[in-house]
């Protein structure tokens, strides 16, 4: 059956977002299924109960108009094995025109909506959060792993992109999912300044910043090691002890703050509390204390100097408080 044009411009945002990362098993197993109609009516909700405004539910069903302002209405139903989705993009005329204008904006929100906020919430379901953090092992050693917390834009994807060219994995760019001891990437391709190797082809994104393929990516990690990454004014990268509790607050405020999970938290909560299924809240916290309360934390002040190696940083901890670079 040949596809529509909506067709066709969904299926390349979603191969855009999947990026060839799926494995033969997630392919033929998957837990969650998304269908994109090629309809433009409304689902039909009648005799549905009114959830809130743009949204019905009926037991383990529900109806999202306009999700997250993305043009998509979405059915979401949980009565079966896995998440069960139906798609129909039907955005009004002002979506229409800001998908025209704001193109990078618009893909990924759909990407956001189809994909990622579906594993994400999924994901709660089996005792898991969302976190907005980076996982990548220490360069060659793939069995030391660090997850490096900070707010957007201070230079997460920076230092994991340097560890990419030193050999290392990581799960994702900087959104994940964790149950207070492995971290699992949420899949998206991985974003690089413009004008840096591997990012002349990939498409344009926000912050003059493109996307890129990935060069070692790891369904899963464990991490060994919490790092908040903070701004500093010296030359020199430096680290130093960080107490548990500020550490976990980092995790939690770099999460809260992100742009790439803003328009989440609505969406989780509706999905739970239409369908029935698991809590309106994810736990957040309560992973990040898990987290800080069992790994060793530090804080990696940034210098003015190209980023070092982060297993010099590893090995210097082994034998003192601090260190420079």
């Amino acid at each position: 059956m040949e596809l529509s044009c909506r067709q066709r411009f969904l299926s390349g945002v979603l191969e855009e977002g999947i990026a060839g990362q799926l494995s033969p098993a997630q392919v033929t197993r998957p837990d969650i299924r998304v269908t994109v109609e090629n309809d433009v009516a409304t689902f039909d909700t009648s005799g549905w109960d009114v959830l809130t405004r743009n949204a019905w539910r009926r037991p383990g069903q529900v109806v999202v108009r306009d999700a997250c302002s993305s043009g998509l209405d979405l059915l979401v139903a949980t009565g079966g094995p896995g998440l069960e989705i139906l798609a129909r993009w039907r955005p009004p005329p002002a979506g229409r025109v800001a998908a025209a204008v704001l193109r990078s904006r618009s893909r990924l929100l759909i990407r956001a909506v189809l994909l990622q906020y579906p594993a994400l919430w999924w994901g709660q379901q089996h005792g898991r959060a969302p976190l907005h953090v980076s996982v990548c092992s220490l360069g060659t050693d793939h069995g030391r792993s660090v997850l490096i917390a900070g707010p957007g834009g201070i230079g997460k994807s920076t230092i994991v992109n340097a560890e990419l060219e030193r050999g290392a994995v990581a799960t994702s760019d900087n959104l994940c999912l964790s149950d207070g001891h492995t971290a699992w990437g949420v899949l998206e391709p991985r974003r690089v300044p413009a004008g840096e190797s591997g990012s002349s082809r990939g498409r344009r994104m926000p912050h003059d910043r493109r996307e890129a393929p990935w060069q070692g990516r790891a369904d899963e990690l464990v991490p060994g090691l919490v790092l908040v990454l903070r701004r500093g004014t010296e030359k020199t990268w430096s680290l130093a002890p960080c107490e548990p509790d500020q550490a976990a607050k980092s995790l939690v405020a770099g999460t809260y703050m992100a742009g790439e999970l803003r328009r989440y938290w609505a969406f989780a909560s509706t999905l739970a509390f239409g369908t029935g299924v698991g809590e309106v809240h994810p736990g957040v916290d309560q992973v990040a204390r898990t987290l800080t309360a069992r790994l060793p934390c530090w804080e990696l002040t940034r210098g003015q100097r190209p980023v070092p190696p982060l297993a010099s940083f590893f090995t210097q901890t082994l034998a003192g408080d601090g260190a420079e670079r």
